[in-house]
């Protein structure tokens, strides 16, 4: 696995877009404007954002994740050479619900088209 496969997951989901907001090759992955995964030019994983602070740390205490860089302490970034593909699907898919669930009623209705 690797950037790739985190792009395809990514690209799939309602209302999904890919930008480089920094420049240099970093994939952000936003819906309605906010991130909710990005991958670095280090090319090591993908960052993703968790339910909380103590879901965060749960998962860097389990080994299943490491803190990410330069994000607040409620994101992650998972190794995607350190899990089976299932897991980094639902730790992005995960991510993407909490910022859906954080837009407008409006945004999510248009982004869902309905």
């Amino acid at each position: 696995m690797g950037r790739d496969t985190v792009n395809e997951i990514c690209q799939a989901l309602p209302g999904a877009e890919r930008s480089d907001p920094w420049g240099g090759g970093h994939d952000a992955w936003k819906v309605g404007g906010k991130m909710f995964a990005c991958i670095g030019v280090a090319n090591d994983g993908v960052s993703v954002k968790t339910p909380s602070v103590e879901d965060a740390a749960l998962l860097i205490e389990m080994a299943r994740a490491v803190k990410a860089p330069y994000f607040h302490r409620s994101w992650v970034r998972v190794d995607w050479e350190a899990v089976p593909e299932e897991e980094l699907r639902d730790r992005i898919e995960t991510s993407y619900g909490i910022v859906f669930g954080g837009l407008t009623k409006k945004k999510q209705r248009d982004i869902a088209g309905g």
